[in-house]
């Protein structure tokens, strides 16, 4: 089952930096954002995992592997978003891998990535 992804990072430190006009937060399933979204921004996907098995019963819980990227127009504000997802997530999951920072190189955008382990109740 898919992790409350949305549910987790809807902090008011999050969404102090990723709002938008309309109250939505810039964060996007499935790797991906709209074209010419409004920067910062998070991609967050569904990279894999494993139900919680059991020889007796059906798995009750599903471990899952989500990655997050963040977008930015400078390298202060991927790593404040970045912080704040953390925050926000480290709470509910554990951060597993911190994939690091770059520069996308068709946008130049700064980016900041990491990976999380959740483990979701059925």
């Amino acid at each position: 089952m898919t992790p409350p992804v949305f549910e987790t990072v809807n902090t008011p430190a999050v969404r102090a930096l990723l709002k938008t006009s309309t109250g939505e937060l810039r964060v996007y399933a499935w790797g991906m954002a709209p074209q010419n979204v409004a920067k910062p921004y998070v991609v967050w996907q569904f990279v894999g995992g494993t139900p919680e098995n059991f020889l007796a019963d059906r798995p009750d819980m599903d471990g899952s592997t989500v990655q997050f990227d963040v977008y930015a127009t400078s390298s202060a504000s991927a790593r404040a978003v970045a912080e704040a997802l953390r925050y926000a997530i480290e709470l509910r999951a554990y951060v597993t891998f911190i994939r690091g920072e770059g520069r996308d190189p068709e946008t130049m955008n700064y980016t900041y990535g990491f990976d999380s382990d959740w483990f979701t109740p059925r």
